[in-house]
């Protein structure tokens, strides 16, 4: 089994992409905005900011190397999340916390009534005990929480990230 080590999640990084990034695409990634929309694809891309580490596990995995070469946890709300609450191995991990409790650099993900999870802002900042977030589809940076119709949602703090720092015998051959 590989031994990881865990690292801080560098929320002045992720902050800093969102900013820069929020109303841009960066030219590394596909931009989803007429497919299906961009913005998990965003929210990954801040977290891998504040990382630096993808999970290279295929088809249950964390990363994006090109359009046809990403995982769909990168891209698709649900998997994100699935991703972030269960990943064990390399890269990021979160649990599921209360809105109260986030922090500049976790994401909020909005649902319906139903239970469908649809999109994936990420928090930049507060205003009182409101909360402001960066998305990308419908760009903002600085957008109050509360200013979107999502009867449910739910909070993703990043804990941090595993990294690899030593492998099996078996794993090197």
């Amino acid at each position: 089994m590989p031994e990881f080590e865990t690292i801080p999640y560098d929320r002045n990084a992720a902050l800093a992409y969102a900013r820069r990034w929020a109303f841009r695409r960066n030219p590394a990634f596909y931009d989803f905005s007429l497919i299906g929309g961009d913005c998990t694809n965003f929210a990954s891309q801040v977290v891998y900011a504040g990382t630096k580490i993808f999970n290279l596990t295929p088809v249950y995995g964390w990363f994006y190397r090109s359009l046809n070469d990403r995982t769909a946890s990168w891209t698709g709300v649900e998997y994100l999340y699935n991703f972030l609450t269960t990943n064990q191995g390399e890269g990021p991990f979160a649990e599921e916390t209360p809105l109260s409790q986030l922090e500049i650099g976790d994401i909020v993900q909005l649902g319906r009534e139903t239970g469908d999870f649809y999109h994936s802002p990420v928090v930049v900042g507060f205003d009182g005990n409101e909360i402001l977030v960066a998305a990308h589809s419908y760009d903002a940076f600085g957008r109050t929480l509360s200013s979107y119709r999502a009867p449910v949602t739910r909070g993703l703090h990043i804990l941090g990230a595993r990294r690899r720092t030593s492998e099996t015998p078996s794993e090197k051959s």
